[in-house]
């Protein structure tokens, strides 16, 4: 019996080694946390980029309309200067190449000019795309807010499209995140902006 004591107690003596022993619980506690920290730090990361490109869209956006609406007339060469103007602030987003083309192929955008008629309806009177690619036709009627349906008024709308891609794309689509804004604002230098036509036209309404 006293051997068998004596055995238990060297075995009790090394479970109670054991249990104290905590060496080794850091790594272990590191290899469980980190992949989680890391996933939660990239996945910040690209949160805060995504809505740091965002307010760049929204800040490109109003940047064309505004500067069209202080015209009082326009061609091609002149949109086409706004929109590379305007590229510029989706910086470091989009470099913008030199010299510089209508707009960068990852961002895409359009101004048009509206004009809303006595029903209150919205067309479009003139459009251009930053790409080359068609814009909508003249008469085209587009949705605008019911703040804006002014009877008789002429409307500057721009839109932008751009398609964010993570770097990691643990938290967003890996193909990316299309982001786009529109912005609004009134002829100011006229009652409405002409495009390539002569000068004294009077104002399309189509």
């Amino acid at each position: 019996m006293n051997g068998k004591t004596k055995s238990w107690q060297r075995m009790s003596l090394l479970v109670t080694r054991l249990v104290r022993d905590g060496s080794g619980i850091a790594a272990t506690e590191f290899a469980v946390i980190a992949p989680i920290m890391l996933v939660l730090f990239f996945g910040l990361v690209e949160i805060t980029n995504g809505i740091s490109a965002y307010r760049k869209v929204s800040i490109t956006a109003h940047a064309i309309s505004d500067l069209t609406s202080q015209s009082s007339s326009l061609n091609d060469t002149d949109l086409n200067n706004f929109f590379c103007a305007s590229s510029a602030i989706m910086s470091p987003f989009v470099t913008p190449t030199s010299p510089c083309p209508p707009s960068p192929s990852a961002v895409k955008q359009s101004i048009l000019e509206l004009w809303v008629n006595s029903s209150l309806q919205a067309r479009v009177q003139w459009a251009k795309n930053s790409d080359g690619s068609t814009p909508l036709a003249a008469g085209t009627i587009v949705s605008i807010p019911s703040s804006l349906q002014v009877a008789n008024t002429y409307i500057i709308y721009s839109s932008v499209t751009y398609t964010y891609v993570p770097a990691v794309g643990y938290v967003m689509n890996k193909s990316g995140v299309t982001l786009t804004d529109s912005s609004y604002t009134r002829p100011r230098q006229s009652l409405c902006v002409q495009y390539n036509v002569t000068a004294n036209s009077a104002c399309p309404q189509k």
